[in-house]
């Protein structure tokens, strides 16, 4: 039975490539952190474990010899494979991702803005490009990896999950409906102008009109260019608003916008934010993002719960 030799110490092996794949001492030096004279002796001691001279050394130079050339496709090989094993090894938790996200701008800055460090800290390693616009961007066309979409769902090409219910009343600044001037029932608010956003597929206003029975065909409707000025409009007290609750959370807690008819809210279950994605299996970065959207809209919807019986019980 024939036994093998060990293989040559890996440190010597590591010298051995640097150099001759650099063909030089001091460079293969630098790239392993290490003194050129620790170079020259990690090679010293593989010359002599096989019996062979590796290098001719020159006065400024060396050149590898005919043995040391084919040494080295070898010993190159095994390291590539290593490099290339490790790397694999290593890609889901150190590469950088980038994951592109078609948005709008108002839940861009009033419900995701605020929670970027949060999800930063969940996942370093994904990088997001929000690209926030009005017209829905193409998710099944590629134009975008991911989006998150406000309305009903139903979106054709694309898969879709709802990752939180909206609820819905109309809103003002409290100076616009002071005193005498507070609606007490639907065809009140007809008085003030409604503050509308863009938008492709409009649902909203119908959807809450039906529901409270008010007749939109003699309502003055200002059109904005999207629901972030239409929230500023209001807060100026330039007309009534559709109020969604996610978004305006802040503005309802501080007392900035209140309701322009108290108790006329609308929760529909249909109407919420989702997660939109192209058909087939998700990517790890989508996968990762739309985890964390689910589940930090889960506490938002349970902190919104707890907040709306908090404020029946203080007023009863």
């Amino acid at each position: 039975m024939r036994v093998s030799r060990p293989l040559p110490p890996l440190l010597s092996l590591r010298a051995f490539e640097a150099a001759a794949r650099l063909l030089s001492f001091s460079h293969a030096a630098n790239e392993l952190f290490v003194t050129q004279s620790a170079i020259s002796h990690q090679i010293q001691k593989l010359e002599a474990d096989l019996g062979v001279a590796l290098f001719e050394r020159r006065t400024r130079a060396v050149e590898l010899t005919a043995a040391g050339h084919r040494y080295y496709a070898r010993v190159h090989e095994a390291f590539d494979l290593l490099r290339l094993g490790t790397h694999e090894i290593r890609a889901p938790s150190d590469e950088r991702g980038s994951l592109s996200v078609g948005i709008l701008a108002s839940f861009a800055t009033r419900w995701l803005a605020p929670r970027l460090q949060a999800f930063a800290a969940a996942c370093p390693r994904i990088d997001l490009q929000l690209r926030p616009e009005i017209a829905l961007a193409d998710v099944s066309g590629g134009e975008v990896d991911v989006a998150i979409r406000y309305g009903l769902g139903g979106w054709r090409g694309v898969q879709a999950q709802r990752l939180m219910s909206e609820r819905l009343s109309l809103v003002c600044a409290p100076s616009l409906v002071a005193g005498r001037k507070r609606a007490r029932k639907p065809q009140d608010l007809l008085r003030y102008p409604l503050l509308t956003s863009y938008s492709r597929q409009s649902f909203e206003w119908d959807a809450w009109s039906r529901r409270f029975g008010l007749d939109l065909a003699q309502a003055q409707q200002v059109q904005l260019h999207d629901y972030n000025i239409v929230v500023e409009a209001a807060l100026a007290g330039q007309g009534i608003a559709m109020g969604r609750h996610r978004l305006i959370a802040r503005q309802l807690e501080s007392g900035a916008l209140i309701e322009a008819l108290p108790g006329a809210t609308l929760d529909d279950a249909r109407i919420g934010w989702w997660f939109v994605a192209p058909k087939g299996q998700l990517g790890a970065a989508a996968t990762a993002f739309r985890d964390w959207l689910a589940a930090t809209a889960k506490e938002d919807t349970q902190d919104s719960t707890h907040e709306f019986h908090s404020s029946v019980v203080a007023k009863n």
